[in-house]
């Protein structure tokens, strides 16, 4: 699945969001709207991840779904 499907589902894809990054909240998830760099952002601040380490983490989950 590539980032445009995740973004065009965004409402069903915050379930797995969840399951894969418990941290993220309601309103993180709801701020982010599907975009990747807000959600790259939101794991940067709430995992202390580099800019580096929360898109591969990203790309990671990117593959995985």
């Amino acid at each position: 699945m590539n980032w445009d499907q995740i973004e065009g589902k965004w409402t069903e894809m915050q379930g797995r969001v969840r399951e894969e990054w418990g941290q993220l909240t309601d309103d993180d998830l709801a701020e982010a709207k599907g975009n990747r760099e807000q959600l790259e952002g939101k794991l940067q601040q709430r995992y202390g991840k580099t800019k580096e380490e929360a898109r591969q983490a990203v790309d990671d989950f990117l593959a995985k779904v």
